[in-house]
């Protein structure tokens, strides 16, 4: 624990204290990052780059990291706010050239593919980015585990609706049979 690789030092210091308290708070779980990795949804090969502040995490991982920490409220919190301030200067890598409609296949003029996939989800900053990008270019909603999901409430909605439709189908459909079965027998 605390054994870090200094951070690169083009960092701006925004990013540098957010990843020093990153840091912190994950050494203060004691876990090392194979059994962080198993607590949240990203792998340890992810948490070696937010923590050694070559790409920027997810808001869900510094969420993720501080349920695992045990804070919650106003602590979690301040994390949100250094990683909204860390994340607006982080510094970024250009992004990948895109091919033109007809262009050469991605692993260059024979084909050959070098086994790197821009769209496997580990790329660098700028890569792979879409619509569901935030304002600075890094994704904010990935995919949650399903165990984080059970903690939400449903949403209320037309899903709940048609469930009161189909009970109610169904007591009168009971009933009806209940009622021709009385009526047959007796």
């Amino acid at each position: 624990m605390g054994a870090w690789q200094p951070l690169p030092e083009e960092l701006p210091a925004e990013v540098r204290h957010f990843v020093e308290q990153v840091r912190l708070l994950k050494d203060s779980t004691g876990l090392s990052l194979v059994a962080l990795g198993a607590r949240t949804a990203y792998s340890k090969s992810s948490w070696q780059r937010y923590l050694n502040g070559t790409q920027p995490p997810p808001r869900q991982a510094v969420a993720a990291l501080c349920r695992v920490a045990g804070l919650t409220g106003a602590d979690a919190e301040r994390f949100g706010v250094r990683w909204e301030l860390a994340v607006r200067v982080w510094p970024r890598e250009p992004a990948p050239a895109r091919l033109p409609v007809g262009g050469p296949p991605p692993g260059g003029r024979d084909g050959a593919h070098d086994g790197h996939d821009a769209h496997d989800g580990h790329g660098g900053a700028g890569q792979g980015a879409d619509d569901r990008a935030g304002p600075c270019g890094y994704e904010e909603e990935p995919t949650l585990p399903w165990w984080d999901l059970l903690d939400e409430e449903p949403r209320p909605g037309p899903r709940s609706g048609r469930l009161l439709l189909y009970a109610a189908l169904l007591v009168l459909a009971l009933l009806l049979v209940a009622v021709a079965g009385a009526v047959t027998l007796g």
